[in-house]
């Protein structure tokens, strides 16, 4: 028998001392070595065997570090199925049963600091079911459907497809913006910064006033009642030529005051006036709608949980499906998806571009010549369309700046 034989008296008496666990701090896991105390594990680490270990190690140690966590948490994982499949257990309990093997992957080795840290991994990781205690940490096996978990995968990967095919629309959205931006420069010259002059407002003499137009009730009105007057008159001229209660007639009436005629004629034309604005008004709120985005927009970020984008302006690249839209942030260049009520409108400075969001001149675009800052209103000049060379006065919330000049 050989000197260094399995069967010598000095392999057997090493084989028994090394019965049992030894101490974790004198175990090198590169190696798989377990040492006996503190002077033969400083022995192993002048090893060649080890120094080599460690230049392996050296050369890509992250890896080798995910490689044992990774086997750690299978093997855990394992026992806990075969040992506790229904239980809840004491976590310390459950790796002081997986620890009796002698061959297993020691927790120093992974990059799992602490018991602790990787039972409340589990519990993210979904699973375990974690319950913290006065005795200290519990888990719970999760038991998982085999068909849930392929169509939890199936669902995983759709929406990976998804994701991409969007980051590729938005990619080919802004190649689009960058080109037509290149040809408006070429084509526009300094025609484009029109728009971002200084605000001015000078003081006027008299009080700003504006008329709306009437629709077609109003004017419909409008003529009937100057048709009534017109076949009122000869009969009122004949009235007072009678002298029976005319100004100036025979009967002493009061000069300057109106005979009953004229009273009834003016009660008809007010009632026929109200009705035509309250038709005005009805038409008018039957043309607003409650979703207002458009592409190519100037639009201001109002949702606060944005942090990095509050009250920052972008351009509407598209609507998805009409209350969200993509907007491209103006200083950073993102692209995100917000909802039309954390959005608000941006009024240009005046000789700039807008277009109308809402109300009877929906979709038409214009120029702004003026803003009443009191009534939060301004004066636009619609451009093309079937109202090119109007002016109307909008509300804020009506329009908004639009990304554009007008050829």
């Amino acid at each position: 028998m050989g000197k260094n034989g399995f069967l010598t008296p000095k392999a057997i008496a090493n084989r028994i001392k090394s019965k049992g666990l030894g101490k974790l701090r004198w175990y090198c896991q590169m190696c798989q070595k377990q040492c006996r105390d503190e002077n033969g594990f400083k022995c192993h680490l002048s090893s060649e065997g080890h120094k080599r270990q460690m230049e392996i190690f050296g050369q890509n140690p992250e890896r080798i570090v995910d490689g044992y966590s990774e086997e750690f948490e299978k093997c855990f994982m394992e026992h806990l199925h075969r040992a506790h499949p229904h239980s809840r257990i004491a976590a310390n309990v459950v790796y002081n049963e997986y620890i009796n093997d002698k061959q297993h992957i020691h927790m120093n080795s992974t990059k799992w600091l602490t018991l602790t840290e990787f039972v409340k991994y589990l519990g993210r990781s979904g699973q375990c079911k974690v319950e913290e205690t006065p005795k200290g940490w519990f888990i719970a096996l999760i038991h998982r459907d085999e068909a849930e978990e392929v169509e939890g995968q199936k669902r995983a990967k759709r929406d990976r497809a998804e994701q991409a095919e969007e980051e590729r629309h938005a990619r080919m959205l802004q190649e689009q913006i960058e080109r037509a931006q290149k040809v408006a420069r070429t084509d526009e010259g300094d025609e484009a910064d029109a728009g971002t002059t200084e605000l001015r407002r000078e003081e006027l003499e008299a009080p700003l006033g504006f008329q709306l137009a009437a629709g077609r009730a109003a004017a419909a009105a409008a003529a009937a009642g100057e048709q009534q007057a017109a076949r009122a008159r000869p009969a009122l001229a004949a009235f007072d030529e009678d002298g029976c209660g005319g100004r100036g007639g025979k009967g002493g009436g009061a000069p300057g005051k109106k005979s009953k005629v004229e009273e009834l004629m003016e009660k008809d034309r007010a009632a026929q006036a109200a009705q035509a604005a309250s038709d005005a008004a009805r038409t008018a709120a039957s043309q607003r709608l409650d979703h207002w985005l458009a592409p190519g927009i100037v639009v201001k970020v109002m949702a606060k949980k944005l942090t990095g984008y509050y009250k920052q302006k972008g351009v509407v690249l598209r609507v998805l499906d009409k209350y969200r839209g993509e907007i491209e942030m103006t200083e950073s260049g993102d692209v995100l998806q917000v909802d039309q009520k954390e959005l608000e409108t941006v009024v240009p400075q005046p000789g700039g571009s807008v277009l109308v969001l809402n109300g009877p001149y929906r979709s038409s675009r214009g120029t702004l010549l003026g803003i009443d800052t009191k009534k939060f209103q301004a004066e636009v000049k619609l451009r093309g369309g079937a109202h090119d060379g109007r002016t109307a006065w909008l509300d804020y919330e009506d329009f908004s700046r639009w990304q554009g000049t007008f050829k």
